[in-house]
């Protein structure tokens, strides 16, 4: 089994979606998560908050900066994201595409690299 991200990409500007379709999307998230723990595949998820909640550290001539918001000024951002075991990339694509129906939202995946606490 390899281990892939799903990470959900979230745009920046846009109109947020009512508080009714807000309520679908979440039992959609609910379910996605439901099924991927049923298969074996779940290792674990979460949601974000936007990235005006962020706080950036940096080294910067041997000192520690601390600085609030992004790093990264962008049209997008990620919102939320999923870990998942999968045999290969197409079953993590597989899984995206449920991901990206429940979310409504474009969903990347990538390789995902445990570091052992050895």
């Amino acid at each position: 089994m390899k281990t892939y991200l799903l990470s959900v990409i979230t745009p920046t500007d846009g109109t947020p979606p009512t508080p009714e379709r807000l309520a679908e999307i979440g039992r959609n998230i609910e379910a996605f998560h439901e099924e991927l723990k049923a298969s074996g595949a779940w290792v674990f998820a979460g949601g974000l908050d936007s990235p005006n909640s962020a706080t950036v550290l940096r080294v910067k001539d041997g000192e520690q900066l601390m600085t609030d918001g992004p790093f990264a000024e962008g049209k997008e951002y990620v919102g939320g994201f999923c870990i998942v075991n999968a045999a290969d990339l197409d079953e993590a694509l597989e899984w995206a595409r449920k991901c990206t129906n429940a979310t409504t939202l474009p969903i990347e995946v990538r390789p995902f690299h445990w570091v052992s606490s050895d």
